[in-house]
């Protein structure tokens, strides 16, 4: 009998990428960019391109490539336009063994990104959202989503899918695992917090956690507690180049970072979310889920695109593994 049952389903976003190089891109330092500095090319001048790359993107596609490689029977839901790059997308899911089910729509295009890459591998990025304003919760088949794990991406702030997604999830029992975007925790605490209880791991950044809980950023301690507080499951705290901390709620993890080339690093942080859920998923082993998202991470930015570097099953990459100091949590 076939087994329609999938290991993952990851809902999130779905982008058509390309990337673009230069050693003509410059990074100047300024208080009038966000960040204190911006990508700048000479204002009417024609600069050449160094490298050029077009692949599938959007954190959703990004993690269901992570999990179909290392062995999960994945299925992607997203959005698309009815357009070329729609139909590229939907083709790259396929050939990664992953099952799109992509709603299409005539509102508008395929949501579209322009990376520039800077020699010193940061970069910018230029979104068009495009049909990713027009995902719809009505048109998500869940009875064809029979899986052990659910996983959610940025869905654009569609409050009502995040909702319905965790409580069709948690009503079947199936474990739930999301890295939020900046949308998503837009809604708030009060909002978050009674579907915050339902899920099992949790992926954000310092900054989003700070900004979450409305603690001081620097305040390590005090984020994990109310963090904590908010769910019974696993809380993951990316640090940039400080490395990763993460909480069960009684034990504490801290691992950092190895010292590995970087060409450009556009899905990092997705190759590190989906690489600790699918090895957790895999062995129920904190340490080993920190130990191979770090490895997927530092393997994805040592090339363009967030997809090419994306580790194959049972290929940890060429670097050491990276020591995890184990904590108990006092209180």
């Amino acid at each position: 009998m076939k087994n329609d049952k999938y290991g993952i389903v990851s809902i999130g976003s779905a982008t058509r990428d390309v990337f673009i190089a230069s050693d003509q891109i410059q990074s100047i330092a300024s208080d009038k960019f966000k960040t204190g500095a911006g990508l700048c090319f000479g204002l009417g001048s024609k600069a050449e391109i160094k490298k050029i790359v077009f692949t599938a993107g959007g954190g959703g596609t990004n993690a269901a490539v992570t999990f179909a490689r290392q062995g999960l029977k994945t299925a992607f839901v997203g959005v698309v336009g009815r357009d070329l790059n729609g139909k590229e997308i939907e083709a790259e899911l396929k050939r990664e063994g992953i099952d799109p089910h992509l709603q299409e729509h005539d509102d508008d295009f395929t949501a579209y990104s322009v990376i520039l890459v800077h020699p010193n591998g940061e970069r910018s990025i230029l979104s068009y959202k495009g049909e990713g304003y027009h995902f719809d919760v009505n048109k998500i088949d869940f009875d064809a989503l029979e899986t052990d794990w659910l996983f959610l991406d940025s869905l654009g702030g569609h409050f009502e899918i995040l909702k319905k997604s965790i409580e069709w999830a948690a009503s079947k029992g199936i474990k739930i695992a999301t890295n939020p975007g900046s949308k998503e925790l837009e809604h708030g605490l009060a909002k978050l917090a009674p579907l915050l209880k339902k899920l099992n791991i949790v992926i954000t950044n310092q900054e989003e956690a700070a900004g979450l809980t409305g603690l001081d950023y620097k305040d390590e301690g005090a984020i994990f507690k109310k963090m904590d507080e908010l769910i019974d499951g696993i809380f993951v705290m990316t640090k940039g180049h400080d490395g990763v901390a993460v909480s069960d709620g009684k034990t504490i993890y801290h691992a950092g970072v190895p010292d590995s080339p970087i060409v450009e690093r556009a899905g990092a942080g997705d190759a590190f979310s989906s690489g600790f859920i699918v090895e957790y998923a895999h062995s129920g082993d904190i340490v080993k889920a920190i130990q191979f998202a770090t490895a997927n991470a530092s393997s994805v930015v040592t090339q363009y695109g967030a997809k090419a570097g994306i580790l194959k099953k049972d290929d940890w990459g060429p670097w050491p593994l990276v020591n995890v100091e184990i904590s108990t949590l006092t209180r």
